[in-house]
């Protein structure tokens, strides 16, 4: 068990279709780390939670499950690492990617 982060949840990229996935799809491996950038702004959903890697936007946290993360790095608190879970080429587009994000523990 690795003592330096806690399990938070994991889901499927929402909205994969309609951003740089396309672009992006050749480096999407399992344990690549990726961007979380809060989007307070966003018209569609005050809490929302964008994915990215390098430069590529994938798309967002799914709504069901954004709200705390939001909250969290709203408040200017960066406690979270998130990572590619699983990649399937074969599945539809908004279930082509998992994301695991995990809270970093103290190493005080």
């Amino acid at each position: 068990m690795d003592r330096k982060r806690a399990h938070f949840t994991s889901f499927s990229i929402a909205g994969f279709t309609y951003y740089d996935g396309v672009f992006a799809f050749n480096q999407l491996k399992i344990g690549v780390q990726v961007r979380l950038v809060v989007e307070p702004t966003n018209q569609f959903d005050k809490n929302a939670v964008a994915i990215y890697v390098d430069e590529n936007k994938l798309g967002y946290i799914p709504r069901s499950c954004n709200r705390e993360v939001s909250k969290v790095l709203n408040a200017g608190y960066n406690i979270f690492s998130a990572f590619i879970q699983g990649v399937y080429p074969d599945a539809i587009p908004e279930e082509q990617v998992r994301v695991v994000v995990f809270i970093n523990r103290n190493t005080d």
